[in-house]
């Protein structure tokens, strides 16, 4: 089970916000590429970087930064989000250096816009289902739709896609703690077709042994942000917690890496 940093853009500074509040956001420094570097330097596998401001106006606005976060830490894997909504702005991240481009709104509102994206990309595509009181959530979360994740979760899979990243956005930001039951189900109907990646409330290295019992179901990554930037989580103790038996830290970063075709 891999241990992936956030790095939450909005303004050109690194932030959290809480249960995905815009109004409620805390910085973490102005520097997002040196931040990058850190987590890298500490054993990272890879790199979630969401572009805030893009989510919420629906055009990306950090290619540039994203792009030199990509380098700056190569060959570690980056995915990245937010606002990616057109076949141009999915190639403009490709060719920055990213590893794989997540689809948020348009992979919920739009099953040909996905299709043709997987079709062109394969894995290097990935999906967001975010979720606020058990409806999936859009437009950086102040949309919620009426569908459920599950349904989405099956459709997703049936077009292709590989990785889906599960955030349960009541639980971002505010260190309370993951929603494991919310995650079983999505992880018991994805049927083990899909890496799920889960993020929202990660707060200790208590809360990632309660999400690797579910590994066997297909979980694959835990996205953790604000405990790791407040120092209630320290990263290479939690990728050694969660490393396979035998496997250290920086064997997974290399077998990550090595994913950056696939972006698996």
């Amino acid at each position: 089970m891999l241990i992936i940093p956030a790095i939450d853009l909005k303004g050109g500074k690194v932030v959290r916000l809480v249960k995905g509040d815009f109004s409620a956001q805390i910085d973490y420094g102005d520097d997002p590429v040196a931040v990058a570097r850190k987590w890298a330097d500490a054993g990272a596998p890879r790199l979630h970087v969401v572009d805030l401001d893009g989510a919420l106006t629906g055009t990306p606005r950090h290619l540039e930064v994203i792009g030199k976060i990509a380098q700056a830490v190569a060959p570690v894997p980056v995915q990245t989000g937010g606002g990616i909504r057109t076949a141009a702005s999915i190639g403009k991240f490709f060719e920055t250096g990213v590893a794989q481009v997540i689809l948020g709104t348009k992979a919920c509102v739009d099953e040909g816009f996905v299709t043709v994206a997987v079709k062109a990309h394969g894995e290097k595509i990935a999906a967001a289902v975010d979720v606020k009181d058990g409806r999936v959530a859009v437009e950086g979360w102040v949309r919620k739709e009426w569908m459920k994740p599950e349904p989405l979760v099956q459709r997703l899979i049936a077009q292709g896609v590989k990785t889906i990243i599960y955030t349960d956005a009541s639980r971002d930001g505010t260190m309370s703690g993951p929603g494991v039951e919310g995650l079983r189900a999505v992880l018991e109907k994805a049927g083990g077709k899909a890496k799920i990646i889960a993020s929202g409330g990660i707060s200790s290295l208590e809360d990632l042994v309660k999400l690797k019992e579910l590994e066997p179901l297909g979980l694959w990554g835990v996205i953790t942000g604000r405990a790791l930037y407040d120092g209630k989580l320290d990263l290479k103790e939690a990728i050694k917690l969660c490393s396979p038996k035998g496997s250290s830290p920086a064997s997974m970063s290399k077998t990550a890496g090595s994913s950056k075709g696939s972006a698996s």
